[in-house]
């Protein structure tokens, strides 16, 4: 086996051409975007590599690719836990344990002479709303950003050592079904309508404000947290200068509480539905025309809920029932949306999972972030719970 560091465009197509090989025969395999796979690890359009860095490589076998992975680590992220952190991802691979493990050294080695102690995986070099975990249950066609793999992987990772770290949920809700339950309703119309709140839509127009505003809820409702990593104005800023094909600025919203903002809720537009069709991540003009064109014919039918969150002292308030209430009179104007995916929330987080059970959402699968400690006799301990 030879492990070969990508360096140059030859080696960047080997490096997405692996999954290729690796799904070629799954139907539920969609294609990741390689322009915004390859802008993550420029440092021209990632602001992580400010305070961190990035390799990938890949792997092959009698000289045929079988494999890939990337490793990467930045200061904010290493060192919001006991041991310095580093991660991985971008993992694919053929069911061979020995060409696995191989990967799996060649990330920890790289990591370890950074400074690292730790490694998590398989994950992004960027914000965890893309990209994040291993898929454990729910193995289907996976929203745009959610992370797809083989059954087999589960096992490799088990095999080299990885324990899981934290769970990650997602559920499925279509806010406009009448069934949802009337309690839930009646207590959005009150609170929406309560004197000093007011909610508003993001707009492009007002990013800056919308971006500051979001800093400061983000801060208050996760800043407590113990692995809270703090969002930087350029990186989001970067973050949705890239989005804009997934973005609909109905679908952001904001509420206040004399004019201060306490709540944020996100969700995107779900493009894997038309890259499906498309089956490749390498978008020609036309492939472009054509993604553009499936885009305006309303082909898109399922949103992805990336962030919901209530700075404390209005937790518990309804203030989520009444951002779905605004949400609802858009999703009823636009009728093609009949799919609602709230992914991901972590078990670390029990209230925001009570919360979408309570407005009847279906779990639909379980992603797993995975920890792997360099000293093999230190005590694992899995994320603590948000009180």
């Amino acid at each position: 086996m030879e492990v070969i560091q990508v360096t140059g465009n030859y080696l960047v197509d080997d490096f997405h051409k692996v999954p290729e090989i690796i799904y070629k025969k799954d139907r539920n395999w969609i294609p990741q975007l390689r322009m915004m796979l390859e802008n993550t690890f420029d440092p021209a359009k990632n602001g992580r590599f400010k305070k961190g860095d990035a390799r990938r490589w890949v792997l092959k076998k009698d000289g045929k690719l079988v494999g890939r992975i990337a490793a990467f680590y930045d200061d904010d992220y290493s060192s919001g836990y006991d041991q310095p952190t580093g991660c991985f991802g971008f993992f694919e691979c053929v069911n061979d344990e020995d060409a696995a493990f191989t990967l799996f050294d060649t990330a920890r080695e790289w990591l370890k002479e950074k400074g690292m102690e730790a490694m998590d995986g398989p994950v992004n070099f960027d914000e965890n709303f893309f990209f994040w975990g291993l898929l454990k249950d729910g193995f289907r066609p996976q929203t745009f950003g959610m992370n797809y793999n083989p059954p087999y992987y589960n096992d490799l990772f088990a095999a080299y050592g990885f324990k899981t770290y934290y769970e990650q949920y997602s559920y499925s809700l279509d806010i406009t079904n009448p069934d949802l339950p009337d309690r839930f309703w009646k207590i959005a119309e009150w609170v929406a309508k309560k004197p000093g709140y007011s909610f508003e839509h993001f707009s492009m127009k007002n990013q800056d404000k919308h971006i500051r505003d979001f800093i400061e809820i983000h801060e208050k409702a996760w800043g407590s947290h113990g692995n809270y990593k703090p969002i930087k104005f350029e990186l989001l800023k970067d973050l949705l200068s890239g989005a804009k094909i997934i973005l609909d600025e109905e679908f952001i919203w904001y509420a206040y509480h004399n004019g201060k903002p306490i709540a944020f809720f996100m969700q995107i537009l779900d493009l894997n539905q038309i890259i499906q069709k498309l089956r490749t991540g390498k978008l020609s003009f036309w492939q472009g025309l054509k993604l553009l064109y499936l885009k305006k014919r309303k082909t898109i039918t399922r949103c992805r809920v990336i962030v919901l969150g209530v700075v404390p002292g209005y937790q518990g308030k309804g203030i989520e029932s009444a951002i779905f209430h605004h949400l609802k009179k858009v999703m009823l104007r636009k009728s093609w949306y009949d799919d609602m995916e709230m992914s991901w929330i972590g078990d670390f987080n029990p209230k925001m999972n009570a919360m979408f059970k309570s407005f009847g959402a279906d779990r639909t699968q379980t992603h797993c972030t995975l920890r792997y400690l360099f000293d093999r006799e230190k005590e694992f301990v899995r994320a603590p719970i948000i009180e």
